[in-house]
């Protein structure tokens, strides 16, 4: 694989991954209308690696507290706000496992890995994100997050299997609905990315392990190497624009793209 086509697909990753737009989409539409050869399941990992290291550094200080309560959460007994935390993200991530690992092994993702899918969910869900950051209040914080709201978005993160619907905007706009500010529900969907990506990364691992060669981890480091800067100034700036922005932006950037792709589609 060239380096520009690593770098290609480490920016496309790194930038989407966090913004509401749909990184799992993008990389899908790469080979499917550009030249450009499918990059493959050890390439797809280590860019999410990379994304995952980037959102690790930037929350680091509330990784710290959720990985000191992960003993407590071992051990059945939350009796500090890190193992609060740490079992509000174990909760939120269960639905999205469950269901991810059902489709999986029924061949129901790669069914659904095509342009107007893609287009459709763009579309929908780009307006279920309009809708719920118009009217959802912004009464509540991160700090604030309760066991119950854990699951709650994690039954939305759950729909993000769907390809183009994007992880962090189906959360943001479960978030945005139980009345989080825009901050701090980017934020709660920032969070929830790292053991979903963990997750992912476990079950595509042994895969992974299966077929790399040296050439395919060298190629793999330096995709994880891009896309974690590419991801780290992607949430930079997300999270500063936030405080003065609301997500209409990114809505009318997926309504745009979401068009274009069922004119391909359909056309």
């Amino acid at each position: 694989m060239t380096l520009f086509h690593l770098f290609l697909l480490a920016i496309i990753q790194g930038v989407t991954e966090f913004l509401p737009v749909s990184s799992s989409g993008h990389l899908i539409l790469l080979p499917a209308l550009t030249p450009l050869e499918d990059q493959g399941l050890v390439i797809d990992v280590a860019v999410h690696v990379g994304t995952l290291f980037a959102v690790c550094w930037y929350f680091r200080s509330d990784v710290a507290l959720a990985v000191r309560g992960i003993p407590e959460l071992l051990r059945l007994r939350v009796e500090t706000r890190a193992g609060f935390l740490a079992f509000c993200l174990a909760v939120a991530t269960i639905p999205v496992v469950i269901l991810g690992l059902v489709l999986k092994l029924l061949g129901v993702i790669e069914m659904m890995r095509s342009i107007a899918v893609i287009g459709w969910a763009m579309i929908i869900f780009g307006l279920v994100l309009y809708a719920t950051d118009r009217l959802g209040a912004e009464t509540r914080r991160a700090e604030g997050w309760t066991l119950r709201h854990a699951f709650v978005l994690g039954l939305w993160q759950a729909v993000a299997l769907i390809p183009g619907t994007s992880r962090s905007g189906i959360v943001i706009s479960g978030a945005r609905a139980l009345g989080y500010s825009r901050h701090d529900a980017a934020k709660l969907s920032m969070l929830m990315s790292i053991p979903t990506i963990i997750a992912s990364g476990a079950l595509m691992g042994f895969d992974v392990v299966r077929i790399a060669d040296w050439q395919a981890l060298r190629d793999g480091a330096i995709a994880a190497f891009i896309s974690f800067f590419a991801a780290w100034a992607a949430l930079v700036f997300m999270m500063k624009l936030l405080r003065t922005v609301s997500f209409t932006p990114y809505v009318i950037y997926r309504i745009a793209l979401g068009v274009v792709l069922l004119f391909i589609a359909y056309g």
